[in-house]
């Protein structure tokens, strides 16, 4: 059956906006708060203790931000620990949550040469229960956005009102530093304009561990950047219409740190260069929901079904599913597995 994510729209400056989200989800931000701590086997105390270390990071990257956080704590009726743990789950625990197959095309790649971003989110299970669709409308002149993102996490993937999306992937062999947490800085790049723009962004601020972003534009720009505490790389795409990813090092800086920590990357990766030769210049969004409902390599394939026994993501299904089209300001929203679910379409 079709359960779509649940639909949160918030207005206001950025506490009301904070505020609406909390009282709209509270029961759902207490529920991620819970399962974080589950995952992660830390005490909800500690997780809060260690989550605040990075309050003055946050705040000096964006006031706006915190205020939000303050807003949701209060809308939800949870300390704001526990709504600031939200932003911050993985750095709180030093361990990486997630694992995605992420890619962007444009221009020659494309049936009509308009410009596709999309991504599978792997995760465990559970996640897909507390998962939302954020839509934040500022007052301020700050864009509107759409994220898909667990309930009471104020960034993660999505696409504003200019067209600019971002996709994610988790990298790892990363000594955890003192940096900001990755999803402040997700949100943060749903307030830039351009691919040029997000990079600068990441360029300009250090984070506490390592990962990719995956871009594109309103103005048919596509872009990639892989993050580690001590600076930014920028991989070279597999040709200027396409760049891919997955949970590897790409770019020539980075590739040193390599260990291989997660065994089938590499295999998506090749899977998912061959779907897009083999479709090159015919590619629709129809076609980028069949890659992402791609089962060679299963059970560890583009469209996860778990994994091998003892490898990093063994018990990570994928739970959801992402397409953006820049060009239309238009994000399909596809709930569970690539092969199961159902995709809904959402408008900016």
């Amino acid at each position: 059956m079709d359960h779509p994510f649940p639909l949160v729209e918030v207005s206001g400056d950025s506490y009301a906006m904070g505020y609406q989200h909390g009282e709209q989800a509270g029961a759902l931000v207490k529920h991620y708060a819970r399962l974080i701590e589950k995952s992660t086997g830390v005490s909800l105390e500690s997780l809060c203790a260690k989550a605040m270390a990075y309050l003055p990071l946050i705040e000096e990257l964006s006031p706006e931000f915190v205020k939000e956080v303050r807003g949701l704590a209060d809308g939800a009726k949870v300390s704001f620990e526990e709504a600031l743990l939200c932003q911050a789950r993985g750095t709180a625990a030093r361990v990486p949550l997630e694992g995605c197959t992420a890619f962007a095309l444009t221009g020659s790649a494309t049936a009509d040469g308009a410009t596709l971003g999309a991504q599978n989110i792997d995760q465990e299970p559970e996640y897909a229960d507390i998962m939302i669709l954020l839509r934040v409308q500022p007052n301020d002149g700050r864009p509107e956005a759409l994220m898909l993102t667990p309930a009471g996490q104020l960034g993660y993937q999505g696409m504003n009102e200019w067209g600019l999306a971002h996709f994610s992937n988790a990298l790892f062999d990363s000594d955890w530093q003192m940096g900001l947490p990755h999803y402040p800085l997700k949100r943060l790049l749903l307030e830039q304009q351009t691919v040029g723009e997000a990079i600068g962004l990441m360029a300009s601020h250090r984070t506490c561990s390592a990962g990719n972003v995956l871009l594109c534009d309103g103005q048919g720009h596509i872009g990639d950047v892989e993050y580690r505490p001590e600076g930014i790389a920028v991989p070279e795409a597999d040709s200027p219409d396409a760049t891919l990813h997955t949970n590897h090092y790409l770019s020539t800086e980075f590739r040193v740190h390599e260990t291989c920590s997660v065994l089938d990357s590499r295999d998506r990766l090749d899977r998912l260069r061959q779907l897009v030769c083999e479709n090159w210049g015919q590619i629709t969004t129809d076609t980028v929901k069949q890659m992402l409902a791609d089962h060679q390599g299963d059970p560890c394939a583009i469209c996860r079904h778990g994994g091998t026994p003892g490898e990093r993501f063994d018990g990570f299904h994928t739970v959801a599913g992402l397409i953006a089209e820049p060009g239309k300001r238009r994000l399909h929203v596809r709930r569970g597995h690539g092969c199961l679910g159902f995709w809904r379409s959402y408008d900016m």
